[in-house]
């Protein structure tokens, strides 16, 4: 069987959703980040892109390889 290798992106929050839009909060949640130096790796597709431009103030994102 054909497997296609979908790329994935490392994020780490740096800062904290105190004192920001609660939306902000939420998105951070449903990356999987919600404390300071938590990192997640995530599957790179559209919805997961458009949550990091939301917040891509309060975390850092790489590519992995």
């Amino acid at each position: 069987m054909l497997e296609l290798k979908v790329p994935k992106i490392k994020i780490k929050q740096l800062k904290s959703p105190i004192g920001r839009n609660n939306k902000q909060r939420k998105i951070l949640v449903s990356l999987g980040l919600n404390k300071i130096n938590r990192e997640r790796t995530l599957e790179s597709n559209s919805a997961v892109i458009g949550m990091i431009n939301k917040v891509k103030h309060l975390i850092k994102v790489n590519e992995v390889k």
